[in-house]
């Protein structure tokens, strides 16, 4: 027999007392700005036992506006930026280049917390890309050696001989280039705190930037 999904669905349950702790949040008490509130909330998530807190929801649109979305992970968060990295020729890669603009979101349902962000991407400089990606794991590298990321595959016996390559020159070449790994930056001009309530009456702080800093306003839910 088939799933019903509809009966799957109706069985399922947010933010269940026994995984979930919904924390409260005063957002009169929030800093100025979103960064030091954003790195408060990923170590409160980490230290809750979130599962993969660093990853996020990547929302791009290409040239005809289509929209699309994957799950990356943050490289990085500080004045210049919310970082991730692709190959310039993958679809993100592309739609960026037709687009440079996305959206962010996290999601951390140990803590009933979202964090979205929206504003323009641009590119780090070469140096920062090559910095960022030979910082990360033999497999990070291998993956990267690999490319053609986005294009079609013949078969699954293709992709292991071309990873295999890609895992013994990464072990052999822990600085080989790869010219089309790019670093990005998405500078937010908006960026929403939600916290979830039990009885759904939710926090949402927005904050917005304006000349010479951020303008913050509640958000109903």
């Amino acid at each position: 027999m088939g799933t019903d999904l509809h009966e799957l669905l109706r069985s399922l349950r947010v933010w269940d007392p026994e995984v979930t702790s919904l924390p409260p949040f005063d957002p009169a008490a929030a800093p100025a700005e979103p960064l030091p509130l954003f790195a408060a909330w990923l170590a409160e998530a980490v230290a809750a036992g979130q599962r993969e807190p660093h990853t996020m929801s990547l929302a791009t649109s290409d040239a005809d506006g289509n929209p699309d979305v994957r799950i990356v992970m943050l490289h990085g968060a500080d004045e210049e930026g919310w970082s991730f990295a692709t190959h310039a020729t993958s679809r993100k890669g592309t739609d960026l280049a037709a687009r440079p603009y996305a959206a962010l979101a996290f999601y951390w349902p140990a803590l009933g917390r979202q964090v979205r962000l929206r504003g323009p991407v641009t590119t780090a400089p070469s140096t920062d890309s090559r910095s960022d990606l030979h910082a990360r794991s033999t497999g990070a590298l291998a993956a990267a050696l690999t490319g053609r990321q986005s294009q079609v595959l013949g078969s699954l016996e293709e992709l292991a001989e071309e990873s295999e390559a890609a895992w013994e020159r990464a072990r052999r070449e822990p600085d080989a280039p790869v010219p089309t790994w790019t670093l990005y930056r998405l500078r937010p001009d908006e960026v929403e705190f939600f916290q979830g309530d039990e009885r759904r009456r939710h926090v949402r702080l927005k904050y917005g930037r304006v000349e010479g800093g951020w303008a913050r306003e509640l958000l109903w839910p």
